[in-house]
């Protein structure tokens, strides 16, 4: 699959973040995922209760937790990621804001290495870039596993 094919299987709010990172520098890429990190909402607090029904990204060297929930044929995503992890924790608000009440086809045929899309390669770590990819597939597990509820 081309870089072309990748972009247009995105949904179209994820696909306008991601044309915003691939128009800037590599060092402006990391203001812009600092940005997403300091917006990212908290956890709903029905979810902050329940904490233990949402699933680790074991992947990832931060404490990651996620929740998908499917409503109305759109699929949202709750993702927990500590303050004092900005990169990992503005890459989840990337991807839970871009794919938010995206359908459940939509999601699953996103690719995985929405990082290398970003172009998040030039500016973070390898190891980094493991959790992140990681994150992506338990996400369309989630969905998989509701559709089948």
């Amino acid at each position: 699959m081309t870089i072309e094919d990748k972009l247009d299987a995105l949904p179209a709010a994820l696909r306008e973040i991601v044309d915003d990172f691939r128009a800037v520098e590599p060092a402006e890429r990391l203001e812009y995922l600092l940005d997403f990190a300091m917006g990212m909402a908290d956890l709903p607090e029905r979810l902050q209760s329940h904490r233990d029904e949402m699933e680790q990204v074991h992947e990832c060297q931060t404490p990651v937790f996620v929740f998908t929930e499917i409503e109305n044929d759109g699929v949202y995503f709750f993702i927990d990621v500590p303050r004092e992890s900005p990169t990992v924790r503005g890459y989840a608000a990337i991807v839970a804001e871009g794919l938010d009440g995206a359908s459940p086809d939509e999601v699953l045929q996103t690719p995985e290495d929405i990082h290398l899309l970003l172009g998040l390669h030039e500016a973070i770590s390898h190891q980094r870039l493991r959790g992140l990819h990681a994150l992506m597939g338990y996400l369309k597990r989630q969905v998989v596993q509701k559709l089948a509820e």
